[in-house]
């Protein structure tokens, strides 16, 4: 099978980007009647590459080297695997070189080929050479081969696809991990086809006939046709560059329909059970000392509150930042901040993203999401601030990003943890498996705290009140309420303490060996309603006479709260034990009889109408028996 990857072209402008791409793959990348015209890429342009002897396929993006459309740039190489890093012979490094660079390490490309273009215009071929390996000491790509060339006279091209396929060998694969998004780039209308959008997919896969909705604004449709590479496929993988048609979509601006205003480039198409966009987002900032355009790079310090272009997936977004850790953020610093938009955004914990200033001149920043679904309350919090320096360390550890959720919040619903990240739910499953309770995942040291907390309680009113069946639920809920995430996670924590040392009787909760003794006081009287319930066993007396004091009426009360005693009506209690006994006894005659009415069963528990009657509605609800006009049958 063919392995898929995206490359991206990078580069100041006239070094022959569009020329290269061509000569490799034989595409004129510029597509624009104004591209053609002005001789410079404005736009993205795309091309596909096989390298089949190593049995790789690239998808190339081809994206624009002039300062001004530095934006365009930034869309096409937010979800690439490997840079073309394009530098020419004859003009060397050049500024827009640099800030291509700095954005390509913002964005953690590891990645790159170096072509050394237009190399027969170059007046010193090693010096030309060199002078590209000593500007990228100290980068990601410093051991990256440099492959000179000339599309005039197709020097270096063999050379250039060997380098990209040995490169691309050694590439990992882009990851699966069942949740796709692809990052719109294009968006157009074919006739008799409808609306199409193209993109490179990251994260999973999508299949024809799928439903899929388009966020950040949330419009639901379906994938009617899937394209790559211009072929139609019934599924497509990460890693490649794909075009979709959408029914029921419209290009922004150009149709009206229940899909609401359309689609443009920026939004992204995934999965309906991926979450929701967000407003606001923790993440980690990171300024390069690398010097751009002509030293005029914003040297001065990044201050909080400042207003910026955030460029995420191929959409840029107007955001607001609050550094959370120090008032302003010089080059060559880090951060931690938060990013408040104005509009909603679809983003992943761990996503990569770059910050430009707000006119779109200059790079300011890179930066890591921590964070996808933040809260604007208590930002600068010290135990907020922990949380987020944990990630910030380990933003690529699924083991620190689940701690450090955990020991935040303490406990998560498991089917929601980590939804919104760039980990498979298969990770995060095993990542979590020794720490979940029931359908939640919890935080070890908090989890073991509250169940010694609860259990403490239980013991505490054991001691107190030894007559009592054990501690109201409410009363514990009440107690260890106020430690909890969700009202709903109380029912976890008594499931699983019953789970080994705890029981639950009725309302309340016990420990297992704890066993309900009158006080020495109420013994006596003990002893009496035992044996006046134990005279008759299916014939007790009316609760009057039962108990007709205050001490007999607490045994009562003791002998139904333990369960020794059932309390059939008002005035009808029943030892458990003969209540069992008569259920029997009932069960047989059933069986033998079909079915009979309350008078034969009456006689034939030689007891009376007071009680017979409470005990089969009992019954009935027990699910033993179902009443049939005026006669009595078992339930199937």
């Amino acid at each position: 099978m063919q392995k898929h990857f995206i490359v991206a072209t990078a580069g100041h402008v006239d070094h022959g980007k569009s020329a290269l791409v061509k000569a490799l793959t034989g595409t004129d990348p510029d597509r624009l009647p104004e591209e053609k015209a002005r001789g410079i890429t404005i736009d993205l342009g795309f091309a596909h590459l096989d390298l089949p002897d190593a049995e790789i396929s690239a998808g190339i993006i081809d994206v624009p080297g002039h300062e001004d459309f530095v934006k365009n740039m930034v869309a096409g190489v937010g979800s690439i695997d490997l840079a073309l890093f394009v530098v020419a012979g004859d003009d060397g490094w050049m500024p827009q070189t640099d800030e291509h660079l700095q954005i390509l390490e913002y964005l953690g490309v590891k990645h790159a080929v170096v072509a050394l273009t237009k190399i027969d215009l170059a007046a010193n071929e090693e010096q030309a050479e060199s002078g590209v390996r000593e500007k990228l000491r100290g980068t990601a790509f410093a051991d990256a081969p440099i492959v000179r060339t000339s599309t005039v006279t197709d020097r270096g091209i063999p050379e250039l696809k060997a380098a990209l396929a040995n490169v691309l060998a050694q590439t990992p694969v882009p990851r699966d991990i069942s949740k796709p998004r692809l990052a719109v780039d294009r968006v157009f209308t074919l006739h008799g086809i409808g609306t199409v959008v193209t993109g490179t997919l990251s994260g999973g896969t999508l299949k024809v006939g799928q439903s899929v909705v388009i966020q950040p604004s949330g419009k639901a449709t379906r994938v009617r046709n899937l394209q790559s590479h211009n072929q139609d496929v019934p599924s497509v993988g990460p890693g490649t560059r794909t075009a979709i048609n959408l029914p029921d979509v419209f290009v922004a601006g150009k149709g009206q329909g229940y899909a609401g205003s359309g689609i443009s480039r920026g939004e992204v198409v995934t999965l309906p059970e991926l979450g929701e966009p967000s407003t606001t987002m923790d993440v980690t900032l990171q300024r390069t000392l690398r010097t751009v355009h002509m030293g005029l790079t914003e040297s001065r310090p990044l201050k909080d509150e400042t207003t910026v272009r955030v460029h995420h997936g191929s959409a840029s977004h107007a955001a607001r930042v609050l550094l959370l850790d120090c008032r302003e953020l010089q080059p060559g610093e880090k951060a931690l901040a938060q990013l408040r938009f104005e509009t909603a955004v679809f983003a992943f914990a761990g996503d990569r993203f770059v910050i430009r200033d707000w006119s779109e001149q200059t790079t300011l920043a890179g930066g890591v999401v921590l964070d996808a679904d933040a809260s604007r309350k208590n930002v600068r919090a010290p135990a907020h601030l922990e949380f987020l320096r944990a990630r910030a360390n380990a933003s690529e550890s699924l083991e620190v990003f689940v701690s450090s959720l955990l020991a935040s919040h303490h406990a998560v619903p498991a089917a929601r943890l980590l939804i919104k990240s760039r980990w498979s739910a298969a990770e995060i499953g095993a990542a979590i498996r020794e720490k979940q309770i029931g359908g939640w995942a919890v935080d070890p040291a908090w989890w073991l705290a509250l169940r010694q907390k609860a259990g403490q309680q239980i013991q505490e009113e054991h001691q107190a009140h030894p007559d009592r069946a054990g501690l109201e639920l409410n009363y514990l809920r009440a107690t260890v309420g106020g430690d909890l995430p969700d009202p709903a996670f109380f029912d976890t924590v008594v499931a699983d303490l019953c789970r080994e040392e705890y029981v639950k009787v009725g309302t309340a909760i016990r420990h297992k060996q704890h066993r309900p003794a009158l006080p020495p006081a109420l013994q006596a009287a003990g002893a009496r309603v035992r044996s006046a319930l134990s005279a008759k066993p299916f014939e007790p007396p009316p609760r009057k006479e039962l108990a007709p004091d205050a001490a007999s009426q607490t045994v009562l009360r003791f002998l139904i709260q333990t369960g020794e005693a059932l309390e059939l009506s008002e005035d009808t209690v029943m030892l458990s034990e003969h209540f069992a006994r008569a259920t029997e006894q009932i069960r047989k005659f059933l069986t033998q009889k079909g079915k009979a009415t309350a008078s034969e069963l009456r006689q034939h528990l030689n007891t009376n109408r007071r009680v017979i009657i409470p005990l089969l509605e009992r019954l009935d609800k027990d699910g033993v028996t179902v009443r049939q006009g005026d006669c009595r049958v078992l339930k199937p």
